[in-house]
């Protein structure tokens, strides 16, 4: 079992920065890759970016260039994210994935405003 939490959502300006982080729990060692998705109001759950065990990244068109992944322990995931626009508000989800389960975690909002 893989337990996630994160934090670093709220409120900022177009054009403004947010850091989100993403702290596992329990079984990590068995953990594959990590990553984010979002859900914006009336839309379905859509990839932002993942990184997987080896480094490699993976971003959505829409935020490459203004998204960053990064892990820099087996425990933790972050997604720094600049040049933030309207477009960008959704719950953002931690996600984890193993060779036999996904994990996602609660959820935390972010919202841009105009």
């Amino acid at each position: 079992q893989v337990q996630l939490v994160e934090s670093g959502g709220g409120l900022v300006q177009a054009g403004g920065s947010l850091r989100l982080s993403c702290a596992a729990s329990g079984t990590i060692i068995f953990i594959n890759v990590m990553g984010w998705y979002r859900q914006a109001p009336g839309k379905q759950r859509e990839l932002v970016a993942t990184i997987a065990r080896d480094g490699s990244r993976n971003y959505v068109d829409s935020v490459k260039g203004r998204f960053t992944i990064s892990r820099d322990t087996l425990d933790t995931v972050a997604l720094q994210m600049n040049s933030l626009k309207p477009e960008d508000t959704a719950v953002y989800y931690c996600n984890a994935n193993t060779a036999r389960s996904n994990y996602w975690g609660q959820g935390t909002q972010v919202t841009v405003s105009s």
